[in-house]
């Protein structure tokens, strides 16, 4: 088997970049930088420091445009300041730094490229780095089959802004995927998204201060567990949408930390999550063969879980659905999570008219909340067929069904329809050479 070829940045620019990093931390203990400001450029360099980063840019930028099949590009412990996006068009490459603490590459002021790193090849990996205020998305993968990240922190670092990148890590249209032990801060979209994929795992990841903290969409295959998303807008979302490559289904969503996303939605307008309300737990739209278990789900003041066809997302408007779109939510299976808190203060008007006039000024809505529109189709006697319930098995949790596609007119907290269970669903198999255990 041939050795990987490992490219390094050059001894001269380490040296430098360590001495920088041990005069910023000598003036933290002397107390003589002043508070990070909110503007979007970084703070000014001397000459020396400017050509020193510039040099930095260029080199990494040859080593991606350069890189071939095996290469490994080590990225050494330092902060860097690049001014334009960087983009890797090749298979079989690992890029690696020294950690998501030591390998930092800032993007405050970049000037060229919509995002931070492009990626269109298989067989890639990126590691133990850090990311910050990029312009646009930090890490977008595109058509990749076999694609691993893990340790990658992304951060915009002025906190929830409309004006941040939309997407933290941004896997579309890729197969085999792994993304384990991120953290993702402050995306305007979602901080963690995978679409239009099959074959996921997405575990042990942090996600705080996004709109979507965790989103699944349009993909087939996908394990989402042992996460934690915390004081995003919307924690976990599992969506299709109309109009894509392929329908999404078959997701399994467990032993993850869902607390208190009840963070304003800062999404820009018009984008499918700015229809998400602040204080949504695990929100699933559209999409079937859907599994939530063994979950910690606390304290997010809309609901818990939010169950919804398409026709209820604000964004649905009055486009006419493609012929074969299915926008019906079916096969849900929900049981033997832990629920608490939340449904206490629900951000739309309507939930808020709902929580008072159903459970009183001290009540809460229940654990589970459905828009109980479903397929006109599909019923007997006003109900889905078994085998396209959905379905409740978590101890004394309720369900509202607020009968949104009558105007709220008939709104049941009956859980008899729900009182039943699906086949568990397959664990997804991974086949990457180099996942960890």
């Amino acid at each position: 088997m041939n050795t990987p070829r490992r490219i390094a940045l050059t001894s001269q620019t380490n040296q430098f970049f360590a001495q920088r990093i041990k005069l910023a931390a000598a003036l933290v203990l002397l107390g003589s930088i002043s508070a990070c400001n909110n503007d979007n450029e970084p703070q000014a360099l001397s000459p020396a420091e400017k050509n020193e980063q510039q040099r930095f840019q260029q080199e990494l930028i040859t080593q991606l445009v350069n890189a071939k099949a095996g290469d490994v590009i080590d990225i050494p412990a330092g902060r860097y300041q690049l001014r334009r996006g960087l983009s890797l068009n090749a298979s079989q490459v690992t890029i690696r730094g020294a950690g998501m603490s030591e390998t930092v590459l800032s993007f405050k002021g970049q000037k060229q490229g919509a995002e931070g790193l492009l990626v269109h090849g298989d067989q890639i990996i990126i590691e133990d780095l850090a990311i910050e205020d990029t312009i646009g998305d930090a890490i977008k993968v595109n058509e990749c089959r076999e694609l691993i990240i893990r340790r990658v922190k992304i951060e915009w670092t002025n906190g929830p802004d409309e004006n941040n990148g939309s997407y933290g890590l941004y896997p579309v249209q890729c197969e085999q995927v792994l993304l384990e032990d991120n953290h993702v801060i402050g995306a305007s979209d979602a901080g963690i998204y995978v679409g239009q994929s099959s074959a996921v795992v997405v575990r042990r990841n942090r996600a705080e201060f996004n709109v979507a903290g965790i989103e699944i969409e349009n993909t087939i295959g996908a394990d989402v567990y042992e996460n934690t998303a915390l004081d995003n807008t919307g924690g976990i979302l599992v969506f299709n949408l109309p109009g894509l490559s392929q329908e999404g289904h078959t997701t399994r969503v467990y032993q993850n930390q869902v607390h208190h996303n009840n963070t304003d939605n800062f999404a820009p307008k018009g984008t499918a999550v700015a229809s998400v309300p602040a204080g949504s737990g695990i929100v699933i739209n559209a999409n079937d063969k859907v599994e939530i278990f063994n979950n910690d789900i606390r304290d997010n003041v809309t609901a818990n879980v939010i169950i919804s066809s398409y026709f209820s997302a604000g964004y649905a408007g009055d486009t006419k659905l493609p012929e074969h779109f299915d926008p019906y939510p079916e096969t849900i299976f929900i049981h033997d999570n832990e629920f608490s808190g939340g449904g206490d203060a629900p951000s739309l008007l309507e939930l808020k008219a709902l929580r008072l006039s159903v459970f009183g000024f001290s009540g809460h809505l229940p654990d589970v909340l459905w828009d109980g529109v479903m397929n006109p189709e599909l019923l007997h006697n006003g109900q889905l067929p078994k085998h396209l319930a959905i379905c409740l098995d978590n101890g004394d949790s309720g369900i509202v069904n607020v009968d949104a596609g009558n105007g709220y007119s008939d709104i049941s907290t009956d859980k008899t329809p729900h009182e039943c269970r699906h086949e568990p669903l397959p664990a997804v198999e991974l086949t990457l050479a180099n996942q960890a255990d």
